[in-house]
Formats: C-alpha cells, sequence, structure tokens
C-alpha cells in the first residue's frame, strides 16, 4: 500500500514551466500541487528545499537480458539500478532467450515483472521473417511496440526478407521500433578491416565499420517503408547527421507518423573517446564523431529528435574486454542517464524543460502510456528529486549493474539523484533501494 507523501519546497519542471511548489501524493497518485499544502495526519513529509522534482524518466528502450541472459542483469537487478538514477518506467526489448516473437514469451515476461521489477514496465514484441501472423494478432496494450532489428546487431532476429519486412510494414496493428544498420555494408566493412589489420583491429575503426552509409542505407528503407505502408514507425539510437534529413523538425510526437530517438551515449561520448575507453564504449550503432554529436544534440532541440532514451544493453567486462570483433556490443546506462542530461543542461547545451519533454512527456505521449509522464493531479506518482548543489562521483562500489561496470565511471556529475519515487512509493533514497517497491505494468496503447 502506497503511503501518503508530502513534497514541499520543490522546484517542479513540468510542460514547459520551472515553478516552487508543494505536491501530495495519496494512494499513489499525485492528489495537489499547490504553493503550499498542510501535511495530511499521517504522511510522511520530504522537505525538497534547493531539490528538482521531475517526472520519472520513462526509457523506451532497454536491454534486461531475462530471461536468459542473467549472468549480465536481469529485471530486478536493472530495474534497480534504473530506480536510483531517477528512471521510473522503462520499454524492454525482445532479444532474450527465449526470444519474444510469440505473445506466449511476451505473456510470461510481464508475469515475472510483476514479481521483481522496482520500476513500471512495459515489453516490445519482436519481429522475424516468418511470425507475421503472431504480429497480425496483436491488439493494442498487448506490446508498447513491434521491435524490427534492420541490421545485423542480434544475430537470428535480423529480419532481411523484403517480403517480411513489407509485410510487417503493412499490417503490424503496433507502433514499428526499428534498429537500423545495413548489413552488407557493415560485412563489407569487416572484410577491408580485416584485410588491414587482421584480427587487431583498433577500435576506433568501430565508427567506420558501423558507418555512416550502413546507417543511412536502413534508416532511409524503414522511412520508404513506412512512408509506402502508412506504418507508425519510431526509429530508435540515430547516430549521424545524414539522419536527421529523414526527420520532420517540431510535431506532436502523439500525431506524428514518423519519430526519433537519440541515446544518451550517442549525446554525451563522440569517437575521440575510443582511445581512452576502448571496448567499453563499443555498442551497435557505433558512438561516431564530433560532428555527429553534435548534429544529434542540434536535432533534439529543434524536434527531429522526438525522445531520449539509453539502449541500456549490459555485458560482463569478460565479455567486453577483448579483441574488437569477440568484445560484446552495449554499454550499462540507465543508472546515469538522467545525470549525464542535466550535465548538458549546466553546460548550456539542452534547457531542463527540453529534458522533461525529451525523457518523461514525448514518450508518454508518443506510446499512449496513460496517466503517467507528467506531474499532474490525477496522474500516477512517478517522480525524481534531484539535488542540483551535491555533485556525485561515479564508483563501481556505487553501481546496481549485475555487470558491476559503466562507461562514467570517475565522471564527477554536477547533480545527484536524492530520491525516485514509483507509482507512489519511494523506491530509492540516497542511493538506498526499497526492495520492496514493485513497478506496475505500464497502460500503453500505441498503435500504428
Amino acid at each position: 500500500m502506497s503511503e501518503t507523501l508530502l513534497i514541499t519546497n520543490a522546484r517542479l519542471v513540468n510542460e514547459g514551466r520551472e515553478f516552487d511548489a508543494d505536491l501530495l501524493v495519496v494512494d499513489g497518485r499525485i492528489a495537489r500541487i499547490a504553493g503550499s499544502i498542510s501535511a495530511p495526519a499521517g504522511a510522511r513529509v520530504m522537505d525538497a528545499s534547493g531539490c528538482l522534482l521531475l517526472p520519472g524518466m520513462i526509457d523506451d528502450q532497454v536491454h534486461f537480458r531475462e530471461p536468459g541472459l542473467t549472468h549480465k542483469g536481469d529485471l530486478a537487478s536493472e530495474s534497480a539500478a534504473a530506480v536510483a538514477g531517477g528512471t521510473t518506467s522503462f520499454m524492454e526489448m525482445p532479444n532474450v532467450s527465449p526470444q519474444t516473437t510469440t505473445r506466449e514469451a511476451i505473456a510470461a515476461k510481464y508475469a515475472l515483472a510483476a514479481t521483481k521489477s522496482h520500476g513500471n514496465y512495459a515489453f516490445y514484441f519482436g519481429a522475424t521473417n516468418h511470425n507475421i501472423e503472431e504480429i497480425r494478432a496483436l491488439r493494442p496494450g498487448d506490446a508498447c511496440g513491434v521491435k524490427i532489428f534492420m541490421g545485423a546487431s542480434t544475430g537470428d532476429m535480423l529480419v532481411h526478407d523484403p517480403a517480411a519486412l513489407e509485410a510487417i510494414f503493412a499490417d503490424s496493428p503496433l507502433l514499428i521500433a526499428t534498429h537500423c544498420e545495413d548489413s552488407p555494408t557493415i560485412w563489407a566493412n569487416e572484410r577491408a578491416a580485416r584485410e588491414r589489420w587482421g584480427e587487431d583491429v583498433p577500435l576506433a575503426e568501430h565508427a567506420n565499420i558501423r558507418s555512416a552509409e550502413a546507417c543511412w542505407k536502413s534508416s532511409s528503407l524503414a522511412v520508404e517503408l513506412a512512408r509506402r505502408f502508412d506504418a507508425r514507425l519510431h526509429v530508435l539510437h540515430l547516430t549521424t547527421a545524414r539522419e536527421m534529413a529523414l526527420f520532420d523538425a517540431g510535431g506532436d510526437p502523439a500525431t506524428k507518423r514518423i519519430t526519433a530517438e537519440a541515446c544518451v551515449h550517442h549525446l554525451w561520448f563522440c569517437d575521440e573517446d575510443y582511445a581512452r575507453l576502448g571496448t567499453h564504449i563499443k555498442c551497435n550503432p557505433a558512438i561516431k564523431s564530433a560532428a555527429d554529436r553534435a548534429a544529434l544534440r542540434e536535432a533534439v532541440i529543434d524536434g527531429r529528435i522526438d525522445v531520449i532514451a539509453t539502449d541500456h544493453a549490459p555485458h560482463l567486462l569478460a565479455e567486453k574486454d577483448v579483441g574488437y570483433f569477440r568484445s560484446a556490443a552495449g554499454l550499462p546506462l540507465v543508472q546515469h542517464a538522467l545525470q549525464s542530461l542535466l550535465e548538458q543542461v549546466r553546460e548550456g547545451t539542452f534547457t531542463l524543460p527540453l529534458v522533461v519533454e525529451k525523457i518523461a512527456h514525448a514518450p508518454a505521449r508518443m506510446f499512449a502510456v496513460r496517466e503517467r509522464g507528467y506531474l499532474r493531479e490525477g496522474y500516477w506518482a512517478d517522480l525524481v528529486i534531484v539535488d542540483p548543489g551535491t555533485p556525485h562521483r561515479v564508483t563501481r562500489d556505487s553501481l546496481l549493474y549485475r555487470c558491476g561496470w559503466s562507461p562514467f565511471e570517475d565522471v564527477v556529475f554536477s547533480h545527484s539523484i536524492r530520491a525516485t519515487v514509483v507509482s507512489g512509493q519511494v523506491a530509492c533514497e540516497h542511493g538506498q533501494l526499497n526492495a520492496a517497491v514493485r513497478g506496475q505494468r505500464l497502460d500503453v496503447t500505441a498503435s500504428r
């Protein structure tokens, strides 16, 4: 049962505004927002003087590795890290084992999450070359979207049959989300790299192997298919300046037919960081040039990028600290995603209301997430209290990821996450997880 919670003296950031107010939570929901609220009998009072109060992040792309890959992470460990970082809701991907490519498999994931997830949750349904009938049978609410891997990142989940792609774009009843990289281009680049360096390819070549051309060929195909079949398309983790030409600036992501996502690591790192971090920033699609990063940031500002997410994808260090071709691609990110964006606010890259729009309001609208993503009376209380006056150094011993490492290690962020509230419950405070808190299944009804 949710306790009655009164947060006082906070600086609220919501719907383009910053203002001072108190916020009252009753029965898991925001009961009142006002300049001054008297504490009801028995209420817990949290004085947030000097702190920001934001809606929690809705991360529309994570890989939490359960079922089947739980040596890397699971729904409990990775949702705990997410909650510690101010992410209150997540949408998880289907490339697990067994893959989430049947209605039975996705129902099993929802049942599992209900027992162990510390944050609110939704799941994508995975597309293959052969499961179009399963996709056609989906109804809004069964999944947050249909995920197509239009690239070589996930082995046998690669959808490369043109007829299968056309059928999915024509008939999917749900929003389609795509990973876009052109496999033949990547394979040719890998062959050329091996001819020059053998197996000892420098990590900086990852941006050339997983090239801008490979991204463009695939993302432009996805956009063409979406326009041809009038499908609702969301292109995930974009990385290049060239791809920004595919998307329209501005507009409401709830009504746009084609939307775009950028991820926190592509907004933070660039190819100059390979020399320092090596395989610890190897991911697909690759982190690219500083110019590409600048173009992504500009697209966040002008609205070509509609949402910011993480693509959180943990691997053990033993799976990362090997040669280029054997190193697993993916980074653990959810515990410090919000702080990395707040650092860019401090540096003047983004405004605070813009960040809140991209991590909370926009994903709530785009995926039709009911009664979340805003500080509104009557909505579920998914909240994060941020202390902008207490710096936070990322240390390995503070991480909640099962994989036990972070690409942000030793970074000193200017903001600290003081507390996170999930569906009205204080799920994490001063870095201490309340292990008893469970998230709820998101009411997500995005359709084509």
